[in-house]
Order: structure tokens, then sequence, then C-alpha cells
């Protein structure tokens, strides 16, 4: 059912007249027939008696109208009230991992909020493995990933910072002096690592492997700033988004090591899917987005 139909339907009511309805919706006659044709289709009755050029209301036709006045009553007012007020309003659902919750996306909801206090955000976080498939199902508008810089399928996407990445230990663990690094010097050490599925974890493993080195003795957590933490007590080495360590790089809280990640890159990216529909409330969450500079989004 189209609005449009619905404002023939009142307008033919009005001028129980095929013609003088055609003219006061700048149609020709044959259109207003043709939608008063699906209207009636579509719900299953007769609206109107055709009487040659003139018609009149069936039951079922003068009950519709009732309804057919309020709902355009009601969308006439919502036309007025949201060009009174000019405020943008909706709903979006966004979703992120924990490490993009804590220091990426606070700037820009920070910022959205600012800009268009009407609208309702509703947050949802996620591990990283489930962030796309939550997307692909509809439960979520748009997720923001940490994750390699590459197309998907089924989705729509755009970076917005490379991300560099690091591995880290205390200041006193027995790797923190060395000037360069071999495979053979992470045997028998422990690994402070997101969950599987991660992008990050899953690079550094293969790097590791590629390089010959089999299994790795690890302790898992779903929260980088738990790592973070166990790192700096010296219970093993962390691999972490510079964005969450810079503030302990700069006291000496921990220390890089020398291990090259630069193989491949990552980058923090937004996503929706290619089907959805962009409502103007999505339309200017991204436009917010993408505004942020590298700059702002980089403060801690």
């Amino acid at each position: 059912m189209e609005l449009r139909q619905l404002k023939t339907f009142y307008t033919l009511a009005s001028t129980l007249n095929f013609t003088k309805a055609a003219e006061a919706q700048n149609y020709v006659p044959s259109t207003v027939t043709m939608q008063i044709k699906a209207l009636e289709e579509e719900l299953g009755v007769m609206l109107v008696d055709r009487l040659g050029k003139s018609v009149t209301l069936t039951d079922a036709g003068r009950t519709f109208l009732r309804y057919a006045d309020n709902i355009l009553c009601m969308v006439e007012e919502a036309q007025h009230a949201v060009k009174q007020s000019g405020e943008l309003t909706g709903t979006i659902v966004i979703s992120a991992d924990e490490t993009l919750c804590t220091y990426r996306l606070p700037a820009v909801l920070h910022q959205f909020r600012t800009m268009y206090p009407a609208v309702r955000l509703i947050f949802q976080p996620l591990v990283s493995a489930s962030l796309k498939q939550s997307l692909r199902e509809g439960d979520v508008d748009i997720i923001f990933m940490l994750d390699e810089v590459k197309g998907e399928a089924g989705f729509c996407g755009e970076k917005i910072i490379d991300e560099p990445f690091c591995i880290l230990a205390a200041p006193t663990h027995p790797l923190a002096a060395r000037a360069a690094l071999a495979v053979e010097d992470f045997n028998g050490e422990t690994f402070l690592l997101t969950e599987r599925g991660c992008s990050y974890r899953m690079f550094f493993e293969r790097s590791l492997s590629q390089q010959g080195m089999g299994g790795i003795t690890e302790l898992e957590f779903h929260s980088a700033e738990a790592i973070k933490q166990c790192a700096m007590l010296g219970m093993g080495i962390a691999i972490l988004p510079e964005m969450a360590v810079r503030e302990e790089l700069n006291r000496g809280e921990l220390v890089l090591l020398p291990w090259d990640l630069t193989a491949t890159t990552f980058a923090t990216q937004v996503f929706w899917h290619e089907e959805k529909w962009l409502s103007p409330a999505i339309k200017a969450f991204l436009k917010v987005t993408r505004e942020l500079s590298p700059l702002t989004l980089g403060q801690t």
C-alpha cells in the first residue's frame, strides 16, 4: 500500500468523479483508475461502485476512508513537525569489539550525539568473530572492525584509520633489552592473546608458523585491557594495536620488542550490508565517521 494510493483514494472519495480526482492530482484519469484498482486488489474488497465517470463509496470504502483520512493527517503532521524542528530522528544499531569500543568509537559517538541528539543510538559490543555474522543477519546496522584491509563479499565498507600493531612486554622481561629477535627466542614464552578468530591473532600465529615455529604457549583473553595489565605484570608477551598501549609505552610500563608486524596492513574499518537501506540517520552517522580526522580519532 502506497501513500500516493491513499491520497488518490481520498481525493476520489471527496470528488466522487474520476476526471475531477485526476485533475486535482495532476494525473490522467487512467492513473486514478489504476491506483484505485491496485488498492482494491491489495485489500481484497471493492472500495467504490463505478457509474461511468462518477463513483459511490461502498460500505468498505466508507470504512476505509476514515483510516485513510487519519493516516494522511498523521503524515502531514509528521512532515510539519520535521520541517519545523529540523531535527534528524531514527534509531541506529552499532556494534564493535572491545578494543574499538574503548579507543576509537567514543570520539565518533560523542560527535554524533552532539550534532543529532534526537537519534537513538543502540550499541552492542561483540567479540570480533561475531561481528560479520551479526551484520549479515540484520541484527545491527553498522559494525566497526579492526581487520586486514580487504574487500568483504556482501558488505560495503570504508577504511577509517590505519592501525599499527606492537609486540610488547614488561621492561623487566628477558627479551626486553634485545636489539633483534629470531623466532627461536620465543620458545618457552607465554603469549597473551585475544580470542580465536581475531584477525590479527591469526596473522601473528601464521607469521610464526611460516618461520618454523610450531605450537605456542598462550593465555587467551576477551579484553585488550586485561592483556595489557597482565603484560605489565610480566606474565607474558602481548600483541596489541598501538592505540591501546600508547600511554603505557610513553610511561615506560611496557616496551616494544623488535619484531616486524608490517607484512599485513590492519585498519579500523566501518561496514554495512550492501543491501541495507541507508536511512537519513545512518547516512549522517557515516558522514560524521568519515569527517572525523585520523588525528581526532588518534587521541586517547
